[in-house]
């Protein structure tokens, strides 16, 4: 009998272990976690940060702006992923900045300090190539980058991939 009290208190344990670790990753896959607003990092357990991307690039074809413009922005990949995190930042004190206005199908906006600042994933389908509408502050802001986040899978992740610097048109 005691052998058998063991191995029951076994199973259950190994299923609630379970349960609670497919609860946990299903609460990702809809999406990116507002804890994530400041250092666009995954909140995944166990996840694995690579350094190196040679596969992922995000940029617009625009090298200025003036405020209120819409700006065109495009993530592209050789790999499929399934989740990302995407932002426009200031390039001189790092704060988000402005409002996306177009989003692909399988995204949806996030808030993090106003309302539209970051696009996240809103499900867990493959992903490649993405296309974006920033729309810029009517005030101006300064210089900005875009910068995403990809999850290939729920233990590989980039952080925080890059855009060159598209500078604010008319400054001094």
């Amino acid at each position: 009998m005691e052998d058998g009290g063991r191995a029951h208190t076994a199973i259950v344990g190994w299923a609630c272990t379970t349960l609670c670790l497919v609860s946990y990753a299903a609460a990702f896959s809809q999406g990116a976690s507002l804890s994530a607003c400041s250092d666009m990092m995954p909140r995944h357990l166990r996840v694995q940060l690579h350094s190196s991307n040679n596969y992922i690039t995000v940029h617009t074809n625009m090298s200025f702006f003036f405020p209120g413009d819409k700006v065109p922005v495009t993530v592209r990949s050789t790999r499929d992923y399934m989740g990302f995190m995407l932002q426009a930042r200031k390039v001189s004190n790092n704060e988000i900045a402005g409002t996306f206005i177009f989003l692909p199908p399988g995204s949806k906006l996030l808030t993090c300090f106003e309302d539209g600042d970051t696009v996240t994933h809103s499900d867990k389908s493959l992903k490649r190539n993405l296309s974006f509408v920033w729309k810029a502050p009517d005030q101006p802001i300064g210089d900005i980058k875009f910068f995403i986040s990809i999850v290939q899978s729920y233990f590989v992740y980039w952080a925080k991939i890059e855009s060159a610097v598209v500078a604010q048109g008319g400054q001094n």
